[in-house]
């Protein structure tokens, strides 16, 4: 098993720092889904990483109406894991998710 990386103070620090600004930033983001002030697509082509590297299901579940188990029957009805990041579904994945979610609403 391989050893982490060691880390000066402050590069522990700074990867801290950044790590909460991604944490604020992706849930002002579903904040702004769930209060329809965005659109869930603008995600998946969004320039900001942190956006970009959000789970799909945490992305599904800032819908309006989704919780838990709707998320989890669209994902696996789109052939799109669990653990999926925006920026890793292909294009097929993705196109299914616009039609069942089209159907859906």
């Amino acid at each position: 098993m391989s050893t982490p990386p060691q880390l000066s103070n402050e590069e522990r620090r700074a990867a801290l720092e950044k790590a909460a600004e991604s944490r604020k930033v992706r849930a002002q983001f579903k904040a702004d889904v769930k209060q329809r002030k965005r659109s869930w697509l603008e995600a998946f082509n969004h320039e900001n990483e942190a956006i970009r590297k959000m789970r799909v299901k945490e992305l599904l579940l800032s819908l309006p109406g989704f919780g838990e188990v709707r998320a989890s029957n669209v994902m696996e009805r789109a052939g799109i894991s669990l653990t999926r990041r925006v920026q890793g579904v292909g294009k097929s994945q993705y196109e299914s998710l616009l039609t069942i979610l089209k159907e859906e609403s």
